[in-house]
């Protein structure tokens, strides 16, 4: 959750958005001539922001995009467009910090109306490259012809950045810019973005939109609930809508598997935490939840496509039955494994036994690389749930923030000295300068969409089943609430789509690869709501170019007689 993953595919989701969007998008007029266009560009000013550049680029230059952690590099062929680089309110922290939002907008020289805004990561502070682009392949979202929005949240990791102070969470020392992280600069940037727009092109976009994975997922979500004139389309995938929630999780999980660790007679280090299950042992829990779910959905596939009816009672006695016999070793579980797992898969409690957030579903991602970079960690990076999640908690998820030292043994300490009875009321605390907690500032989930559905805005909600960070389980929760509340017609306006095997964002034995973007705009511009996302399995999975329908919840892909259909 800190600058490894600030702007990256954590927030700007792996999912492709790679369609030509068609069907009511006409370019809108501008100077057909370069030299005519980039004067306009270089003529733009707005009333409360200092622009501090303002750049043409022709058709063709190139630019690096923002990947997933330890993904080959990327890039993407930019289209003629301007790029507009500025900051809105900049000020002094009461901790004698210089903050400011800093925002990012590329606005194409053919222009089909639109306005996208492209969501954060981790815990921001920079600024994204503003081309829509998620990783699919084929023209982005700039290159179709949408003005594209990027910020920071209103701090800088670049500045800010404090290790004695939790790194690049040392920006919620300031309660200004936490709560400008947890969704007070959406606003703002948002408006700002428009002005220009209106500036260069003469005229409003037709439709506004935003898409979003993690922190980005929890950016729209904010949108959806507390802003919701402002888009009229949503994509927030993997939602960090429980982010300081899900932060005592991860303390939680980091629990589970150092008790299998000293359960072994052996002391808790990072090392211990990446070999608490080793991958040979992983691959055996991820055969026991095939047999024992891959075949619900009428398919052994290698997918468990209905999640919701992997349970317990069918995962457990095949994680027993690879349990090792007294006195036996190798290739297989000690009780305290099998323990850990349940324990991540049932959820943090409190000391009476009620759930703080839901665990996570079983399925065939347990263990792929994805999962365990966070979870338990790799022999080459330590949990991203330690070095990670214990500094986030401590700062930007605590009232106040509280020090932690710089080391990831000193915030594997922390993590193991977590207790839910003392210190989950830290993310609902107020004082301390701070007049809204962390969970106010930040957290997002309330089933209250009523503005959003009356003016007619459509949200999508995509999530990996797999996701070892924000459980499905929270989403599909969520979900039904909403439901409860509209009368069970929430699925005209909200609707989930799990992702079966898919880990944070994409990843995974899964089919990860989707458009989602031509899915929304088709939904708000046409109303054809969708029922299945067209989906592909990427060259990292199982199974390269494999395609299945990813079902809105509840619906599950299940296949009859050879063909694969949502039902």
């Amino acid at each position: 959750m800190r600058a490894i993953l600030a702007g990256t595919a954590m927030g700007s989701a792996v999912f492709a958005l790679s369609s030509v969007v068609g069907d009511g998008a006409a370019a809108t007029a501008v100077p057909a001539d370069q030299p005519a266009f980039a004067g306009q560009c270089a003529a733009l000013t707005l009333r409360g922001a200092r622009l501090t550049a303002r750049r043409y680029h022709a058709g063709g230059e190139r630019v690096a995009l923002a990947t997933q952690p330890g993904a080959p590099p990327a890039s993407a062929a930019l289209p003629a467009h301007c790029e507009v680089e500025g900051t809105l309110h900049e000020r002094t922290g009461v901790d004698g910090q210089r903050y400011a939002i800093r925002f990012r907008l590329r606005l194409p020289q053919q222009w089909n109306g639109r306005f996208l805004f492209q969501g954060g990561g981790g815990t921001n502070g920079v600024v994204g490259d503003a081309t829509g682009n998620t990783g699919g392949s084929g023209p982005g979202p700039l290159a179709q012809g949408f003005a594209v929005l990027a910020q920071d949240s209103g701090h800088d990791n670049a500045t800010n950045s404090d290790p004695a102070r939790g790194g690049d969470g040392a920006f919620a020392y300031d309660p200004q810019a936490r709560a400008d992280y947890g969704g007070a600069s959406l606003r703002p940037v948002t408006l700002a973005a428009r002005g220009l727009v209106r500036s260069l092109y003469g005229k409003d976009p037709a439709h506004s939109y935003f898409v979003g994975c993690s922190k980005g997922g929890q950016e729209g979500m904010v949108l959806a609930q507390r802003e919701p004139d402002l888009y009229d389309g949503i994509v927030a995938a993997a939602p960090g809508f429980s982010l300081p929630r899900a932060a005592l999780a991860e303390a939680w999980n980091v629990q589970a598997f150092a008790g299998a660790i000293r359960a072994a007679g052996q002391p808790v280090t990072i090392a211990a935490l990446a070999a608490a299950i080793p991958p040979a042992l992983g691959a055996r829990v991820r055969t026991a939840v095939l047999e024992a779910c891959d075949a619900l959905d009428g398919q052994a596939d290698g997918i468990v496509g209905d999640l919701a009816r992997c349970t317990s009672t069918r995962v457990v006695p095949r994680l027993r039955a690879a349990q090792c016999k007294p006195g036996a070793q190798g290739n297989c579980l000690s009780g305290a494994q099998i323990d850990a797992l349940l324990k991540v898969h049932d959820g943090v409690r409190d000391p009476a036994g009620r759930s703080i957030y839901p665990g996570f579903p079983w399925d065939a991602g347990w263990f792929d690389d994805g999962w365990r970079i966070w979870m338990t960690g790799l022999a080459t990076v330590p949990a991203l749930n330690v070095v990670l999640g214990g500094p986030s908690r401590a700062t930007i998820f605590s009232t106040p923030p509280q020090p932690i030292g710089p080391t990831p043994d000193a915030m594997l300490a922390y993590q193991l000295a977590f207790s839910p009875a003392r210190d989950a009321a830290a993310i609902d605390a107020r004082g301390s300068g701070y007049a809204r907690s962390a969970w106010e500032d930040i957290g997002a989930r309330s089933s209250d969409l009523s503005r959003f559905r009356a003016r007619g805005g459509r949200l999508i909600v995509p999530h990996g089943g797999s996701d070892p960070v924000f459980s499905l389980n929270d989403t599909i929760a969520w979900w039904q609430e909403v439901d409860r509340r509209n009368g069970g017609q929430a699925a005209g306006f909200a609707r989930v789509f799990p992702v079966p095997g898919m880990g944070h964002c994409a990843g995974g034995p899964a089919t990860d690869r989707y458009d989602v973007l031509t899915a929304l705009t088709a939904w708000v511009e046409q109303g054809r709501a969708p029922d299945a996302l067209p989906a592909r399995a990427g060259p990292g999975s199982p199974w390269p170019g494999r395609e299945r329908p990813l079902c809105r919840y509840p619906l599950v892909a299940r296949g009859r007689g050879g063909a694969i259909r949502c039902s």
